[in-house]
Formats: structure tokens, C-alpha cells, sequence
């Protein structure tokens, strides 16, 4: 597309995405890899939050995928099983910028997810084992015993816990959006039907 140019230029969705989110990582303050995540429930409500988005990975020809990690048994998690689809949104208020993703989903649960869980601070890790997320909890006080009571057990090293690990999205659209003067945003959508699809690539009115 002749005026795909500047921040939108490339030829490989996940590489400019990745240098969207390089550029956030110097200007905005907290948490430049926030995305908020849509899942649905089995009535097709749908729910929303905050997850950090911890890879942008990129194989080439225009293939990769965008990886979070999370508790397999929490809400999202559960939705996540049920329906193996996902969209979310990442916002720059310092760029102006944001992108949107919808796609498919798959969970990461080998060696990747085993050395992330170890990159994580050991109290992030405790965290994981000792929290029984998006379940009822009757007090912090509780949540705090727990915690002692998985350190006793794991130690200062525990291992990836098995309801514990990553998923991996991988779009059938990503709608990359920049602010524009007089509200006249520029607005360009990458769609496929696939996977394995080629990308289909439109500019959106704003």
C-alpha cells in the first residue's frame, strides 16, 4: 500500500509491532507491555483485563504470535480452554498509538514456560503456587499463611507450577492505530483467514 509509510511501514506485522513496543518502553511510565485481554465465557459473555504481555515473537514471512502466562485454572484461563480464541489491545498514551489483536490461542507449556517461570522474582514464583486465582479467598491474612505454607514446601527454587504457564496467540487480524490531527486517525488492518494465510492489508477510515 503506496502511503503505508513511516511507523507503518514493513512488510512483517510482528516486527513492527515489536518496534511499537520498544519505542513505549522509552517513553511510557508503567508497564509499556500491558494489554488488555478479551476472552468470553460459554454464554458468550465477554470479560476483560490487564495481562502483561511478556513476548512478541516473530518467525519470519510475516508468522509469529504474541505470549502471555497466567494460572490455567483462573476465569481467563478457563475461557481461554473452552474457546481457544482471544483479542486484546495495547495503548500508548505517550505514543499516541495503540494495537489491536484477535486470534487464536495455544498454550505454552514446555521448556519456554519453565524459563520464563525461572526469570520470575522468587516471590512472584511463591506467588504463583501459593494463589488459587480468580477463586473465592476468605481473607488476605489466608492468602499470606498460604504463602508461607508453599515456601516451607518448595523452597527457594520451586519449579513451574502444572496449572501454571503461557499462551500464545496467533492473530487472524492486528489493527495498528495512530492518532492524527483533527481526530483523522490513521488506522491499518492485517488480515488473514489462516495461520497459514497471507496477509491481507487495508487502510480503515478513521
Amino acid at each position: 500500500m503506496a502511503d503505508r509509510k513511516g511507523k507503518f511501514a514493513g512488510d512483517d506485522p510482528f516486527v513492527i509491532a515489536k518496534a511499537w513496543l520498544t519505542e513505549a518502553q522509552a517513553s511510557e511510565p508503567n508497564d509499556p507491555n500491558a494489554i488488555a485481554l478479551s476472552t468470553v465465557d460459554q454464554d458468550g459473555m465477554p470479560n476483560a483485563r490487564m495481562v502483561l504481555l511478556k513476548e512478541i515473537e516473530s518467525h519470519g514471512k510475516g508468522d509469529g504470535a504474541f505470549v502471555f502466562y497466567t494460572n490455567y485454572g483462573s476465569t481467563k484461563g478457563q475461557e481461554l480452554a473452552a474457546t481457544g480464541k482471544a483479542a486484546f489491545v495495547m495503548h500508548w498514551k505517550s505514543l499516541r498509538r495503540q494495537i489491536r489483536v484477535r486470534g487464536i490461542v495455544t498454550l505454552e507449556d514446555g521448556p519456554q514456560a519453565d524459563a520464563y517461570f525461572r526469570s520470575r522474582s522468587l516471590k512472584s514464583r511463591l506467588g504463583a503456587w501459593a494463589s488459587d486465582q480468580s477463586a473465592p479467598l476468605s481473607s488476605r491474612a489466608a492468602l499470606v499463611a498460604e504463602v508461607a505454607k508453599v515456601t516451607t514446601k518448595h523452597g527457594t527454587n520451586p519449579d513451574r507450577p502444572p496449572f501454571w504457564g503461557g499462551y500464545r496467540i496467533s492473530p487472524l487480524e492486528i489493527e495498528f492505530w495512530a492518532d492524527g490531527d483533527f481526530r483523522l486517525h490513521d488506522r491499518f488492518c492485517w488480515s488473514r483467514l489462516t495461520r497459514e494465510s497471507p496477509w491481507n492489508i487495508e487502510r480503515l477510515s478513521p
